[in-house]
């Protein structure tokens, strides 16, 4: 959205340099993406000053040049050499002095103004021609001022030559209100404490009744308040300078001064009108309602227009004239012939208004604000203040009272308000005085004060203040973050660490364990191909959730799993030699199950490539399953205190992988991708694959924080051999190890050693295991831990078929 400075200016005292108003919008949340300057003349004059011919004499050397002296100011006489054969003394001229560049009229270079010597006279400037200086076309001779203004005087001062600074706004959705310069001049009130002009409309009366037009409107839920005005007689023609100016600094293309004054308004306070010919409303009747599907409708572009039985519309007795806030017909709009005009200021429901313009790919200005919420309490300003600048620009008389249909006030929110919490979300404490003053300056009214709090008025026109948080950040945004002071420590509470067990607090703290571990968190579209669940295994494409009305085919159904749209990244990565990945998403599966409808929240991680980046220090290695396990045990072991136990799966997505279960419910699944799976998407190597279900991961989540005190006694290890069967996991050995008399001890077992090889038998494995013992009561002696391990290797050897390799 593009904002001129001088247009600005008319609503509000601004004495900031272009940087500092960008800086001001940008910390109130209007994001200023950068700003230019126009220049109506290019070179807007500068280094140009009036002078005062002093002397003026035929030059010694040259039949057609003067030499003069010239008073620029200040006491400074500047001698010139002149070609212009109407130089004489006593003339006000235009001087560029030494230094400054010219862009003539026709020339896109310019030239700059040295000291010279001109066949042996000194010559420190030039008096200029109109076309030198690019404000017109003739070379006749030089310009000659009529002005009293004093010599020295900026020459721009006496053309009224006005540059303008265009700032291009990056508007959020929730912003309507700022969609306008009168929008921005009330932030500006707010954060700078200076008053604005609103435009004059005290002049507004009817000239006569003579006008006959109806309105009615049987659609109300989709618009609220209508009204209009007619005038009569206008003539149609180009807009006078100010006005075409103004749209041109905006980037607005000028039609003729109806028009343009529509478009004016919609700039200036945000509110779209639409003028119609009132000579071409059939029965003199308007009429706002919905048509019939498919009803064919000719828009301003001359394109037919299937309508749908939702699309708001203007109509007259005859059909429809204009798809409401949205785009006007072919048929009833301003042409060089139109005499009488219907003027139109509705407020129109933004949901009627969004859908339209999605379904039919018409992207307006109108549509731009109606989808964001206009004001309902301003359309009638709005059409008065139109009334009064169409009467100036193209006469004409209003011809009629306003028809004013609001047959339901839209009332303001109420927000009840405590400064308790105003503090704690800001992390300051701001008096009273201050909360009211800048809430005052909003134009949210507060009432009902007492020590502890009040209630916000807020007005319509703020559709995204609605919850008291919303208030608080419209404190926030105008007392400005930059002066809430950061604490000089950061520190953490227990308890606040452990609000509550929600998916949003178990994604917050997961996020944070994956990046600490090397992760990078990536967001894929929930719109998939339908192609990848009929292709691979695994998949059942009926349980596919289809999109009825997609965009294409690679968007047309809702993916099953977030598999294959995190591959889609890690190929995307790949084939621009991004080689070592480790990624995570957060999102939702969708199926399709008996005619019912399902999601779930899911954990996904990928993990291609090495275990690091090499090193002289260290060399790497590829990524094994284990480094993939271990961080979804840290996961899960983050949120539970059920003992989890794993398990070898059957997934057909898997070459190979454990499923990972807590009280016999599988919370997640990791293991290799098959090579079919990541040939899908055109990957040509090995990807660990991680999936966790969320929803069942709360259900064991921790609920409280358990704090024991340290043990005094040591922890001890032994260390044990095992030739066990293949198919023996570590899992069993866990378990054999934790089942008996003296599991309490046991703090913790470990693999730090594995082999397969030619000094055992085929079939068979050996592990090296240590085992971390504690007895939080007293010191473990010798016979006690002697015991422990002999039992161990009883229960090893008569469940497991171990061998113990002393």
């Amino acid at each position: 959205m593009k904002i001129s400075l001088n247009w600005l200016k008319q609503y509000i005292d601004i004495t900031e340099t272009p940087d500092q108003l960008a800086h001001l919008l940008t910390m109130t949340g209007l994001e200023v993406e950068g700003f230019e300057v126009l220049e109506t003349i290019k070179g807007g004059l500068k280094g140009l000053v009036i002078g005062e011919v002093l002397e003026c004499a035929k030059h010694p050397n040259a039949d057609k040049l003067s030499v003069t002296k010239v008073d620029v100011g200040a006491g400074n006489v500047l001698p010139i050499v002149c070609g212009a054969p109407n130089v004489a003394v006593g003339q006000k001229v235009v001087v560029a002095t030494v230094g400054t560049t010219l862009y003539p009229s026709g020339s896109n270079e310019g030239f700059t103004i040295k000291q010279a010597k001109i066949r042996g006279e000194v010559s420190e400037g030039m008096i200029c021609a109109e076309d030198e200086i690019g404000i017109g076309t003739s070379h006749d001779g030089i310009m000659i001022l009529d002005t009293n203004l004093p010599n020295g005087t900026p020459a721009n001062e006496h053309f009224h030559i006005e540059n303008d600074v265009v700032f291009e706004i990056g508007l959020t959705p929730n912003r309507g209100d700022a969609a306008s310069h009168i929008g921005i001049a009330r932030d500006l009130r707010a954060v700078l404490n200076r008053d604005i002009s609103w435009p004059d409309i005290s002049g507004f009366k009817a000239d006569n009744q003579s006008s006959k037009t109806m309105v009615t409107v049987e659609e109300a839920a989709g618009c609220p308040r209508y009204s209009g005005l007619s005038i009569s007689n206008v003539t149609i023609s180009e807009s006078p300078e100010w006005l075409k100016n103004r749209l041109l600094s905006i980037g607005q293309t000028p039609i003729n001064n109806v028009v343009d004054v529509t478009n004016f308004i919609l700039h200036e306070l945000g509110q779209p009108l639409h003028s119609f010919d009132a000579d071409k409303i059939h029965g003199d009747h308007v009429i706002v309602k919905t048509l019939s599907q498919g009803t064919p409708f000719v828009t301003l572009d001359g394109k037919e227009r299937k309508l749908n039985s939702s699309d708001l519309m203007i109509c007259d007795v005859s059909g429809g004239m204009c798809i409401a806030g949205v785009f006007g017909g072919i048929d009833s709009g301003i042409s060089d012939k139109t005499k009488n005009i219907f003027l139109e200021s509705a407020y129109f429901s933004p949901d009627y208004v969004r859908k339209t313009s999605q379904t039919h790919a018409l992207k307006t200005d109108s549509a731009f604000r109606f989808e964001r919420g206009t004001d309902p309490w301003k359309t009638v300003y709005a059409l008065k203040r139109a009334a009064l600048l169409i009467r100036e620009v193209a006469g004409g008389e209003i011809s009629s009272d306003i028809i004013d249909i609001y047959p339901h006030e839209i009332m303001p929110v109420r927000i009840p308000m405590k400064f308790q919490n105003i503090h704690r979300l800001i992390g300051k404490k701001l008096s009273d005085t201050e909360i009211y003053d800048i809430l005052g300056r909003l134009d949210i009214e507060c009432v009902d004060r007492d020590d502890s709090g009040f209630l916000a008025v807020v007005p319509p026109y703020r559709y995204d203040v609605t919850r008291p948080a919303d208030v608080v950040e419209e404190i926030l945004r105008i007392y400005g973050y930059e002066n809430v002071e950061l604490k000089n420590h950061i520190g953490s509470d227990f308890m606040a660490d452990f609000p509550e067990v929600t998916i949003e607090n178990n994604q917050l703290k997961a996020s944070g364990l994956l990046v600490d571990n090397g992760f990078f968190e990536i967001s894929t579209n929930s719109l998939s191909q339908a192609a990848y669940t009929l292709n691979t295994t695994g998949f059942n494409a009926a349980e596919n959730v289809e999109i009825l009305n997609k965009l294409s085919e690679d968007l047309g159904v809702l993916r099953q799993t977030l598999l294959f749209t995190g591959l889609e990244v890690v190929a995307h990565n790949l084939n621009r030699k991004q080689l070592n990945l480790r990624l995570f998403e957060f999102g939702k599966e969708y199926k399709k199950s008996s005619g019912k409808y399902t999601e779930k929240d899911v954990l996904a991680l990928w993990m291609a490539g090495e275990d690091h980046r090499e090193s002289w220090m260290a060399k790497s290695r590829p990524l094994e399953f284990h480094d993939l396990s271990t961080i979804v045990l840290k996961l899960i072991s983050k949120f539970t205190r059920g003992k989890i136990k794993t398990s070898a799966i059957s997934d057909p997505a898997f070459t190979y992988g454990l499923g990972f279960s807590i009280e016999g419910h599988e919370v997640a699944k990791a293991g290799l991708l098959q090579k079919k799976i990541c040939s899908a998407v055109d990957i040509d190597a090995f990807v660990f694959y991680a999936e966790i279900d969320f929803n069942g991961l709360l259900l064991h989540t921790k609920d409280r924080l358990n704090v024991e005190e340290i043990s005094k006694f040591p922890e001890v290890r032994r260390d044990l051999s095992l030739v066990l069967d293949k198919k023996v996991s570590f899992e069993q050995v866990r378990e054999v190890a934790e089942d008996g008399e003296f599991s309490s001890l046991l703090v913790d077992i470990n693999v730090f050693d594995y082999y397969v090889g030619e000094k055992i038998e085929k079939d068979k494995k050996a592990y090296a295991l240590s085992f971390i013992l504690q007895d939080k009561t007293k010191t473990l002696t010798d016979n006690i831990i002697d015991k422990i391990m002999q039992r161990m290797m009883e229960k090893f050897e008569s469940k497991l078929g171990a061998v113990i390799r002393q």
